[in-house]
């Protein structure tokens, strides 16, 4: 791994006088302490067990060389219920998790691809219900190992995505089979192990419950992942451990030969984020485009809290530097063997017109697993730099009582609470408190979609940011139609935009948008759904369950004052999409 920066003159004295503090407070070895004294002494030495995992799971590789093995030659039972042959090899991987459970998985599976004699590594982390039969469409489960990643074995989405694959598989194995095709990662003493010993799991892999989830990529949690799909274990973990001795020196108070790349890169985040930069757009070349996703939870669920926090901007298009405000800060992470080296003169433009830059370039697609150690020391520092616990989660967990609460709503009345729209045009209903409507209606030029939008819009400040949330299938053409959109938005007001998923977005970028600084303005996208699915052994189906986060993540950003609408499609997203994009270019004219 290659690293270097760039950096504004007064933003490059303010990162040296941190160097100089770390170096003379010998901060470096009381991280490696776990030291609480660095951030807030509020518990943190008990989530800090990731800083020495690396050397733990190198202990480990007859295991996961063992996992290896079943997974390439292990027997299934195919065809119908009752049919004895088998044949060696599973064909399909369905992981099915929820934020650090599978966003370092889904990492794995878009950067590295399907390897020669392993199966098809499939991520589920979705309730939408056209989602999750897409997934379930996709593989024949008789031929289909199912891994169910859940640290606390409590997180409502993994459970609810079991229960009804465990169901599907009864159905395509029978009830006796269906336990040998799954594979659960939990911390011990967890609900789902109970669960994976209750149902005869395949296997059963632990977590450290001293690892967060969003620490936990060199745990169970994304190497037992990476050993299902076939990568070579012991040399990720061998990329890893580079990273980790790397962390281990002193940090110099200006570049040099023999530097701490990963805490001087913290403290570039977290003295940016004091000085007002506190967007990092992340830019990447194609091959690891994905690594995007996983650096969105880890940085924004660890440092959006107390008012505070580095709101991460990913796959945002490189776009002229003028287009740029001073809220910002850039990291460039190159694969050295990229096929498009087109953005390295668009982004040395963004130095050149003096906005911070970091660059790191990676080699090997597995220096990847460099990556996540040397990006979880970093947000760490700069979490120390912030004076914030960068551990905790607290507003993701406001998000998931306001579901709870809605959801066992349901079970009792058999309905969701439903709201008045402000406004109905189009076929696109549009939601908003009583008082933020107000304050739109009195500033729209019209009262229609593109009017109410205008008003919307015209909330969104210098050093603001715009937020779409889609609880909507995260499928590629859903995804190019509201990046259109986003990118309409930065490009007229010239401030960061972001697009996340539901739900998957509430166990990430949703702490920073409800715990950090009040800088966001929302749009929530939301649909009827064109079919539903029912979760086995529940009044609850998938349609219920994620309307039920869709709307409390928005009471969840109204409770915080947020500037949030939502906007509520028809059952056909694409003309709904469109209809959308088409009242945003009218409010942004």
């Amino acid at each position: 791994m290659s690293f270097r920066f760039a950096l504004p003159q007064e933003l490059r004295g303010a990162v040296n006088l941190a160097a100089a503090d770390w170096t003379a407070n010998n901060k470096v070895a009381r991280f490696w302490q776990k030291d609480p004294s660095l951030w807030t002494c509020n518990g943190e030495q008990n989530w800090l067990g990731w800083i020495d995992i690396v050397e733990r799971q190198q202990q480990n590789l007859a295991a996961f060389a063992a996992l290896a093995e079943d997974v390439k030659t292990g027997g299934f039972k195919s065809g119908a219920p009752g049919d004895r042959s088998s044949s060696p090899g599973w064909k399909s991987v369905l992981l099915v998790g929820m934020g650090g459970s599978s966003l370092c998985p889904e990492v794995l599976s878009v950067t590295f691809g399907r390897q020669a004699g392993f199966p098809e590594l499939h991520i589920v982390d979705s309730t939408d219900p056209v989602q999750v039969k897409a997934a379930r469409d996709k593989v024949n489960l008789a031929e289909t190992l199912v891994v169910v990643a859940s640290k606390s074995g409590s997180t409502l989405e993994p459970n609810v995505l079991k229960q009804y694959f465990f169901d599907e598989m009864k159905k395509a194995v029978g009830a006796e089979e269906a336990g040998s095709h799954f594979l659960a990662i939990t911390d011990p003493g967890s609900k789902m192990e109970q669960v994976a010993k209750g149902d005869s799991f395949r296997h059963i892999f632990y977590g450290d419950p001293q690892i967060g989830g969003r620490f936990s990529a060199l745990s169970n949690f994304g190497v037992v992942a990476a050993t299902v799909a076939g990568l070579d274990v012991g040399k990720l973990l061998a990329e890893a451990a580079k990273a980790v001795d790397l962390a281990k020196d002193e940090v110099s108070a200006e570049p040099a030969p023999k530097d701490n790349h990963a805490v001087k890169l913290g403290l570039i985040l977290g003295t940016a984020a004091n000085a007002g930069r506190d967007k990092l757009t992340i830019f990447t070349s194609p091959e690891i485009y994905d690594l995007g996703a996983w650096l969105e939870q880890l940085i924004a669920e660890s440092t959006g809290k107390l008012g505070k926090g580095i709101t991460p901007v990913d796959r945002e298009a490189i776009a002229a530097p003028e287009v740029y405000g001073s809220d910002r800060i850039f990291a460039y992470i190159r694969y050295a063997g990229t096929t498009d080296s087109s953005q390295d003169a668009k982004v040395a433009a963004i130095e050149a017109a003096g906005h911070p830059v970091v660059y790191i370039e990676i080699s090997d697609l597995y220096e990847i697993f460099g990556q996540f150690f040397t990006w979880e020391v970093a947000t760490s520092v700069a979490g120390s730099v912030m004076g914030i616990n960068p551990f905790n989660q607290p507003d993701v967990e406001s998000a998931k009582i306001e579901t709870r609460a809605l959801t066992a709503a349901y079970e009792q009345t058999g309905k969701l609470a439903l709201r008045t729209a402000v406004l109905v045009d189009e076929g696109i209903e549009l939601y908003a408190t009583e008082a933020y409507a107000a304050t739109l209606k009195a500033v729209a030029p019209a009262e229609t979609l593109a009017g109410y939008l205008r008003a919307h819009l015209s909330q969104i400040h210098a050093g603001d940011y715009f937020a779409v949330l889609a609880f909507l299938p995260m499928f590629p053409e859903h995804e190019a139609a509201i990046q259109g959109l986003r990118h309409k938005v930065r490009d007229q007001k010239r401030v960061a935009t972001c697009l996340g998923f539901g739900p998957r977005f509430l166990h990430s970028t949703g702490q920073d948008y409800k715990g950090g600084p009040n800088s966001g303005v929302f749009l929530q996208i939301t649909a009827d759904h064109a079919v539903d699915v029912a979760i086995p052994g529940q009044k609850l189906s998938f349609g219920v369950v994620i309307d039920a986060q869709a709307a409390g993540d928005l009471a969840v950003l109204e409770s915080r004052g947020r500037r949030a609408v939502r906007v509520h499609l028809g059952a056909d997203v694409a003309a709904g999409l469109k209809t959308l994009a088409e009242a945003i270019d009218l409010a942004l004219a």
